[in-house]
C-alpha cells in the first residue's frame, strides 16, 4: 500500500486558505488535478521498481475527494486493475471540463466498488453518487454501489470487509512471505 501526499494536500499545501483558492479558482482546480495525477503516476512508478510488488495488481482506493477523482485517475492509468472509492460522487461545482471525473468515468474500465452513506450531505446519493455510478464504463457484472445507513466518510469493519473482498475477488488474495 501506498498512500501518495497529492499537490494540494496535506502539508503540500492543503491549508484552509490554500483549499479555498482550490476549489474557487477552475485554474488552480486544473492544475492541482493534473499534478495529482502526475503524483499518482509516480508513485506507481515507485512501485514498480520493488520486487516484492506485484505490478500487476494495482488498486486505486480513494476517500471522499480521492474517490470523486477516482474516475479520472483510474480511466487515465490502466495499470490500475481495480477501484475502490470511499463516499464520493461527482462534484456538483462549475470544475473545468478537461478534468472533471465524471468526463472520464465511461473512460473507466476497471472493475469498481463505490461505498457510500446513504445520508451523505456532501455527496447525496440523488445528485451525486447514483450519477457517478451510472456514467462509470465498467461493465455493470464488474461494479458495485454499497450503500451504508451512513452519512460521509463513516469507515466501519463492514467497509472494510467489503473493501477487502472486492480486491481479494478481483486481485486475488494477500501473500505474504
Amino acid at each position: 500500500m501506498i498512500f501518495p501526499i497529492y499537490k494540494g494536500t496535506y502539508e503540500r499545501g492543503g491549508s484552509d486558505s490554500g483549499l479555498r483558492t482550490f476549489v474557487n479558482d477552475v485554474n488552480v482546480w486544473r492544475d492541482i488535478s493534473i499534478d495529482s495525477f502526475k503524483d499518482l503516476g509516480r508513485s506507481l512508478d515507485y512501485l514498480q521498481t520493488r520486487a516484492e510488488i506485484d505490478r500487476e495488481k494495482f488498486a486505486y482506493c480513494g476517500l471522499s475527494w480521492g474517490a470523486a477523482e477516482g474516475p479520472r485517475m483510474i480511466a487515465l492509468d490502466t495499470r490500475l486493475k481495480a477501484g475502490v472509492l470511499l463516499f464520493g460522487g461527482c462534484w456538483q461545482r462549475g470544475i473545468p471540463a478537461e478534468v472533471d471525473p465524471l468526463n472520464f468515468a465511461p473512460r473507466a474500465r476497471a472493475p469498481i466498488l463505490m461505498v457510500n452513506g446513504k445520508f451523505d450531505t456532501i455527496f447525496p446519493l440523488e445528485g451525486t453518487q447514483i450519477p457517478l455510478f451510472q456514467f462509470l464504463g465498467t461493465p455493470e457484472k464488474n461494479k458495485r454501489h454499497f450503500l451504508m445507513d451512513v452519512g460521509h466518510g463513516v469507515i466501519n469493519d463492514v467497509i472494510i470487509r467489503e473493501t477487502l473482498w472486492w480486491l481479494d475477488h478481483y486481485l486475488g488474495p494477500v501473500h505474504t512471505r
